[in-house]
């Protein structure tokens, strides 16, 4: 982390917290939509099952994706809290500061992610 200011890391944490705290407001308002789909011929016809059915599908990938990336954010705050935040895991080298910008919680160089 000596390469990066400590002024940038902060503002680059700042943004992770925040970041998490908006995957997890998603992640609540979606709670909704994963709950099971009640079989009730009466109330809801075939197609409005099928399309209630979609809708809940697609809410736990969306789930699936945020857990994924609070995971990523998670280990980047484990980095910052290390004094590893900034280097590629894989080769070891400074990852440059415009692409911790672009994803603070990003692990490896551009030639690493290849």
């Amino acid at each position: 982390m000596d390469d990066l200011p400590a002024s940038v890391v902060k503002e680059l944490k700042q943004g992770l917290l925040f970041r998490l705290s908006e995957l997890e407001a998603a992640d609540a308002l979606s709670d909704e939509d994963r709950k099971p789909v009640e079989l009730d011929q009466q109330s809801v016809g075939r197609l409005s099952r099928v399309d209630a059915m979609q809708r809940q599908a697609m809410a736990f990938a969306s789930q699936a994706r945020r857990q994924h990336e609070a995971r990523m954010i998670a280990a980047a705050l484990g980095r910052i809290a290390s004094g590893d935040f900034g280097y590629c895991g894989g080769c070891g080298d400074p990852i440059p500061l415009p692409r911790l910008r672009l994803d603070a919680a990003i692990s490896t160089c551009i030639e690493c992610a290849v």
